[in-house]
């Protein structure tokens, strides 16, 4: 009897501990911005020919013959002001050179890098359209493929890019070694020049499928062409739209086959996701269709578009599941990042609109890809304490952080486009950076987002964005990880205080970067001073218990994603 008695106490123990288990699964919650597996990754983003020239013997100086306007290497922009340059030309930057310095890129805290078009170029500087000026725009005579988006046969390398040993897919899986995804930059709306020359050059208005011809402009202007009689013509539209670029027909079923199987070799040698040139000059349907079929092959492949604009209405529909599901880089608050964290210091609260946090235009605001400026754009103009202040803000708000090259030395600051913005970085200066206080910072904050499941993909709820002050939570609890991050930024060229009692959750919190913890009673408050220009962010790992903080995070979680 007694044992009887025993056995039956035993399963009602059981019973109690597994149905207080079941209760404490049920109530537990769901909170995340996004589950995207690139949302762990901060980028790098290089132009592969302007980073680091590793191996001399790929640069083909001799290419484009002795003519002085068709010679491909090192071509300067003439007029700069005394001691700037700018180049125009190959100035021999190769996959080597980026290999080499895999391991700073990735002491940074990066997880990825974004490197531009790898596919095969003209060889020889381009004669048609206008001559390049300091500083200007939309003009490409004189220029060269150097940056490689003036694609020619989507099937090969470009090579001034490989060495010997060192194809692409030797490159990604010593990026990989070392930590480092690989985001490859694609180009579909359009080839290379493709009119306007002095006479036919070589390659130019030409698109080959490993090395055989399938399309040629013919150095006629658009509406010259005749699709319908001259298959050779059969790739392009019949309408202008970028200077003389090819227009390629997104329409004809040959164009989506031809890209659909360029783009799958490259996936298939280690590429891990796609930045996408110029998309919205590509209708929607195209890229739905482009997407299901990269994604038949592999599930869940990651991409983001370039589509210049700073309307998020206007840029948003690529991110629509029935659009194919695409991200985005953020224009709309790049155009904000420059006002906040440039010469003009704006209040933080400038920033609070483009976040689109809740009821937003976007499937999730919580993939964008955030950045402060890019190749195609001057580069960020700002004090170094400003750079500072722009990666403490990118590294700890939400989506997906992209740093262009030479930006941790504010390399080039406030330069555009012929005028420096794309100017050759080098191993000298890499080597340099290290000890710089831009990037030491850098180091810093991008080491504790990549340690923060919080910081990565969490909701994000703001108390405070006014004047130099910024602070705001960000929290994650899914599966088996519970993180809430506590963000306190200072762009002020003073000491912070900050008192924070919204929302805070008694408990053990500890300082990601000033160290040590601050131990929470329930109706606290978190006080705490943050250096000029600095940032502190404070976690505490435990799931949400809060009332108040779980109803706002319900909330959140309910409008944040529409689509």
């Amino acid at each position: 009897m007694r044992a009887l008695a025993l056995a039956a106490l035993s399963l009602t123990l059981a019973a109690c501990v597994h149905g207080g288990a079941a209760r404490e699964a049920a109530a537990r919650r769901d909170y995340y911005g996004t589950l995207e597996p690139m949302a762990s990754e901060a980028v790098y983003f290089v132009v592969t020919d302007r980073f680091v020239n590793g191996d001399p013997g790929n640069d083909q100086r001799a290419q484009g013959g002795p003519d002085p306007d068709t010679r491909s290497f090192d071509r300067p922009v003439p007029g700069g002001p005394p001691g700037e340059s700018d180049n125009i030309g190959y100035l021999g930057g190769d996959f080597k050179g980026l290999l080499d310095n895999a391991g700073y890129i990735r002491e940074m805290g990066f997880g990825a890098v974004w490197l531009t078009p790898i596919v095969d170029n003209p060889d020889q500087a381009f004669t048609g359209g206008d001559a390049v000026t300091w500083g200007g725009a939309f003009q490409d005579r004189g220029k060269t493929g150097y940056h490689g988006y003036w694609g020619v046969d989507f099937y090969r390398l470009d090579e001034h890019l490989p060495s010997p040993g060192l194809d692409f897919a030797r490159l990604t899986r010593g990026l990989k070694q070392h930590g480092l995804k690989t985001v490859l930059d694609i180009v579909a709306n359009h080839g290379s020049p493709s009119f306007t020359m002095r006479k036919p050059q070589p390659k130019y208005g030409q698109i080959y499928r490993d090395g055989v011809l399938v399309a040629d402009h013919q150095n006629l202007p658009p509406e010259r062409l005749d699709p319908a009689h001259n298959p050779l013509h059969r790739f392009f539209h019949n309408e202008r739209d970028l200077v003389q670029l090819s227009n390629i027909d997104d329409t004809h079923p040959e164009v989506m086959e031809y890209f659909v199987g360029a783009y799958s070799q490259w996936i298939d040698q280690g590429a891990d996701a796609f930045r996408i040139d110029t998309i919205r000059h590509m209708p929607l349907a195209f890229w739905r269709g482009f997407a299901e079929r990269i994604r038949a092959k592999r599930p869940g492949f990651f991409m983001f578009g370039e589509a210049f604009d700073y309307k998020a209405e206007n840029i948003a529909p690529f991110t629509w599941a029935e659009n194919g599901g695409v991200s985005v880089l953020d224009f709309p608050l790049k155009e904000r990042l420059a006002e906040v964290f440039g010469r003009t210091r704006a209040d933080y609260a400038r920033l609070d609109e483009r976040l689109y946090l809740q009821d937003g235009p976007y499937a999730n605001p919580y993939e964008l890809m955030t950045f402060y400026d890019n190749h195609d754009m001057p580069r960020l103009d700002a004090t170094d304490e400003g750079f500072i202040d722009a990666h403490n803000w990118l590294f700890t708000a939400r989506g997906i952080p992209v740093i262009y090259y030479g930006s941790e030395v504010g390399f080039e600051r406030g330069r555009a486009e012929h005028a420096g913005n794309r100017n050759y970085f080098g191993q000298p200066r890499v080597d340099a950076a290290r000890s710089h206080p831009i990037r030491l910072a850098l180091k810093r904050i991008a080491e504790v987002r990549r340690q923060s499941p919080a910081l990565q993909r969490g909701l994000q709820l703001n108390v405070s964005l006014q004047g130099e002050r910024a602070a705001f939570y960000r929290v994650y609890e899914h599966g088996d990880t519970a993180q809430i991050a506590l963000v306190l930024l200072n762009k002020g060229d003073a000491p912070a205080p900050f008192a924070v009692s919204e929302y805070l959750q008694a408990g053990r919190w500890r300082a990601a970067l000033g160290g040590g913890e601050i131990v929470m009673g329930e109706g606290g408050t978190l006080r705490a001073s943050v250096p000029a220009h600095g940032a502190e962010v404070y976690l505490l790992d435990a799931p949400v218990r809060r009332a108040d903080l779980a109803a706002a995070l319900d909330q959140a979680m309910a409008h944040a994603r529409k689509r």
